[in-house]
């Protein structure tokens, strides 16, 4: 019979050979450019930079301009790096300028192929971007490729965090632009939150490369972009919570760990109710009675504290300070802290002092700010697991490029022990092994804490390596580089090393001959070991991430081997598949300090691996959803923000809200017999006739509606008018643009506010048999609507009650 995945996969392969035999016709066409272009001299290479810009303002990028790009791009690089494309780079470069993802495995010179794609749609004159997973990268790669796109008259710069807003449009403003996903996030986010055109530093938004992009768009998905600013200060609150926080027992709460939650047991209610009525910070002995629901909100932050969240895995303490490591790659992420009180909570628990509380003022999903561009692209060594997701938030294809050279890499199957004990002595005795013999090792760990745990073990063995984590990442590029020297032992957590090229041997000098005469060398020795010895010291929540740890080793055809180390007390097994593992294990008879391989287990832990993804993009989903809502209203938002700081005629966009505005007031007027017995109409009438006399508004309440409105908006253009007296009518244009954009923001502020209240409550409608997403669109439907009302309404109130001091100079 058919095993039907082998099926599946033939078809899968065959559809992706599909997509690589419908472009190498291109390839061809690149490859018998070679000859010409190659004869140029390197001042025509500017000019045949103009000459296609002149073709594409004409029309569109056409096969024909494409070509001779990519030739061009070829034939640069040749001539400033001495790296000429090779033909699967070239393919490469044409998936990404067609909008879809090259899966191009590690080593396989992802760099060099952005710039094929880079280059040609940077010919349109509209920016292109560039995004990396880090800073340095960020940084790095700009440089290193600006010597290609300059020989060819294209400029080139890059973003990073301490730039300021000058350094920022100035590298905007270049042809193409490297940049993390973040900083292009936050700084859209600022430019929406500017008072004028000349403040926006960041242009359209018309073409996205994505180095790694799994890690950009997947991995850092979960958490989205958040600016925010100071609220009142409560962490007197937070530390009181925390004092009696660690008198509870392990019987007055559950923990979750599979979806990382905490609640308190009825007897954990009872032992709070206590423990706060004695303080008195509890009203009424109630812990859920409505006025302690701030109570509620610092007791559950910190119960997450204490007992969800763990230093050195989850966050590290840096200077007295808590900072946020990246669950995925073990960096700590610079200037980002939890939401809604969380991080104030961890800083109860770690006695450091306790920073102010932030409000959201700004906020976007990666997802929906990549929406944004026009076309996207990107390029990863690990893509096919997620194509599913790709494809379905994204619309991006992934195309899997074939290797220049053969992959040779010995792939073993895991090694299962009971216990972690077990398993950690016989990792400790490869690592020993191969060090003994010169090849180079290259560890890797789920956590900082785990990766220090194995730090201490090789210490006590006398094997020397270097420890590459959250605390010293900012030697990560230069200690992964030289991973291939021989004896080289590195532990490092999870993904480290993204997009730094390790070659055996350590890495080149391009200055000192002697010095790559003995690299060289060292590369033959390394490779004559095996290479590079990649070890997984547990599986990681994604196959993926798996995938992207043994990709450090065998590229280019290098020789390199990889294993993974897996106990039945690692997180992973515990949680997500433990049980029948167990089962299969007992099966098998494995005893206590023996390890198995086996195609089962390695199938067993794939499906445990595959539980957790499927999880993960439920949740990656799920907040997609929420956001599609917001992401509609912040459109709107946004998009009357661009439209008042550029027109010239800001008394248009007024006059229409005055109109609005009245009409709503005359349609309340007309279902009203007596003004004074509808206080809130009777006030509205006061402010906008700028009038509190009773019969002089019972007069202009008692007109026809023609009569009425002409009042009113006499009114509001005497008030007018009298600003252009005082300030002219370019002043008063600026103020009145001015006052509108401030009060746009500061009720956009609270609405976002509204919208995260409405969010942590919401799932709760779901026990009333009623869909929580359907509830949250309704409900946000509802205060988007009293949104723009009140932005309306408080420009008008403002503009009338507004007082123009005419300040003299003092003699």
């Amino acid at each position: 019979m058919l095993n039907p995945i082998s099926f599946i996969s033939k078809i899968f392969k065959s559809s992706n050979q599909n997509e690589i035999d419908k472009i190498q016709y291109l390839l061809k066409k690149i490859n018998n450019l070679e000859d010409e272009i190659s004869k140029l001299e390197d001042k025509d290479f500017p000019e045949r930079t103009k000459l296609l810009k002149s073709k594409i303002a004409k029309d569109s990028i056409n096969d024909e301009i494409m070509c001779e790009a990519f030739a061009l791009v070829r034939e640069s690089s040749k001539r400033q790096r001495g790296e000429r494309h090779f033909d699967v780079q070239i393919l490469g470069g044409i998936v990404l300028h067609q909008g879809k993802i090259a899966e191009m495995k590690t080593g396989e010179g992802k760099t060099i192929t952005i710039a094929l794609a880079a280059y040609l749609n940077s010919l349109s004159g509209k920016g292109v971007h560039i995004v990396t997973v880090n800073d340095y990268l960020a940084k790095r790669d700009c440089e290193n490729m600006s010597k290609i796109y300059n020989f060819l008259g294209v400029s080139c710069g890059y973003i990073n965090n301490n730039q300021d807003d000058e350094e920022r449009l100035k590298n905007y403003s270049y042809d193409i632009t490297y940049a993390t996903n973040s900083e292009l996030g936050f700084d859209y986010l600022k430019d929406n939150m500017k008072l004028s055109l000349n403040q926006i530093i960041q242009r359209k938004h018309y073409y996205a490369i994505v180095d790694e992009i799994d890690s950009c768009l997947i991995d850092e998905a979960r958490t989205p972009l958040i600016i925010s600013g100071q609220a009142e200060d409560t962490s007197k609150q937070y530390k009181a919570i925390n004092k009696f926080i660690k008198q509870l027992s392990n019987s007055d709460y559950e923990i979750d760990e599979k979806d990382r939650t905490i609640m308190l047991t009825n007897t954990g209610i009872d032992n709070v109710e206590n423990i706060l009525s004695k303080t008195g910070i509890l009203k009424n002995n109630n812990f859920y009675d409505p006025s302690n629901l701030h109570i509620v909100h610092h007791v559950n932050q910190g119960l997450k504290a204490n007992f969800i969240f763990k230093k050195d895995k989850d966050y590290v303490v840096v200077d007295q300070k808590i900072k946020i490591i990246d669950e995925i790659s073990g960096r700590i992420l610079e200037g980002r802290r939890y939401a809604d009180g969380l991080h104030q909570a961890i800083e109860a628990k770690e006695n450091v002092k306790i920073e102010i509380e932030n409000q959201t003022l700004a906020s976007i999903t990666y997802q929906n700010y990549f929406k944004l561009y026009n076309k996207l692209a990107g390029c990863t060594g690990t893509a096919l697991t997620e194509s599913q997701e790709f494809f379905e938030i994204y619309d991006l294809k992934v195309v899997s490029i074939p290797t220049n050279k053969k992959m040779i890499r010995n792939d073993h199957n895991d090694k299962i022990f009971r216990t972690e004990n077990e398993k950690k002595s016989a990792i400790v005795d490869l690592i020993l092994e191969c060090n003994q013999k010169g090849q180079p090792v290259l560890v890797f760990t789920s956590s900082v804490d785990k990766s220090e745990v194995y730090s201490s073990l090789l210490r006590k063995k006398n094997i020397e390596h270097k420890v590459l984590n959250a605390k010293n990442h900012e030697k990560e590029a230069e200690i992964i580089a030289n991973a291939g020297k021989l004896n080289s032992v590195i532990i490092t957590t999870s993904i480290s090393g993204r997009g730094v090229d390790i070659q055996l041997g350590g890495k080149k000098s391009s200055l000192n001959e002697v010095n790559n005469t003995l690299t060289t060398d060292e590369k033959a020795k390394v490779k004559s070991l095996g290479g590079l010895y990649v070890i997984g010291t547990e599986r990681m929540e994604s196959r993926r991430v798996d995938n992207q740890a043994r990709g450090r080793s065998g590229r280019q055809g290098d020789e390199g081997n990889s294993i993974f180390f897996v106990s039945l007390e690692d997180d992973l097994m515990r949680i997500f598949g433990s049980e029948s593992i167990n089962k299969m294990l007992e099966k098998l008879g494995l005893k206590d300090g023996e390890s198995i391989d086996h195609p089962w287990i390695n199938k067993a832990l794939e499906r445990a691996q595959q539980k957790v993804e499927a999880r993960n993009f439920d949740i990656r989903k799920s907040l997609l959803k929420f956001d599609n809502v917001l992401n509609d209203q912040r459109q709107v938002i946004f998009s009357q923000r661009k439209e008042i700081l550029s027109t010239k005629e800001i008394d248009k966009f007024i006059n229409k809200l005055l109109d609005d505005e009245v009409d709503e007031l005359l349609k309340n007027k007309d279902k009203t017999l007596n003004l004074e017995k509808d206080k809130v109409l009777k006030s509205k009438f006061e402010v906008l006739l700028q009038n509190n006399d009773i019969e002089y508004l019972n007069k202009i309440f008692s007109s026809n509606r023609s009569e009425a409105s002409q009042a009113i908006k006499d009114k509001f253009f005497e008030k007018r008018k009298l600003r252009i007296s005082i300030l002219s009518d370019i002043g008063n244009n600026d103020l009145e643009k001015k006052i509108f954009l401030q009060i746009i923001d500061l009720n956009w502020k609270n609405h976002i506010q509204y919208l995260e209240q409405l969010r942590q409550v919401i799932g709760l409608r779901s026990y009333g048999q009623r869909d929580p997403l359907v509830e949250y669109k309704k409900e946000s439907f509802n205060l988007f609507e009293n949104l723009l009302a009140k932005i309306r309404q408080d420009v008008i109130f403002l503009l009338l009650n507004i007082k123009i001091v005419n300040q003299r100079k003092q003699k």
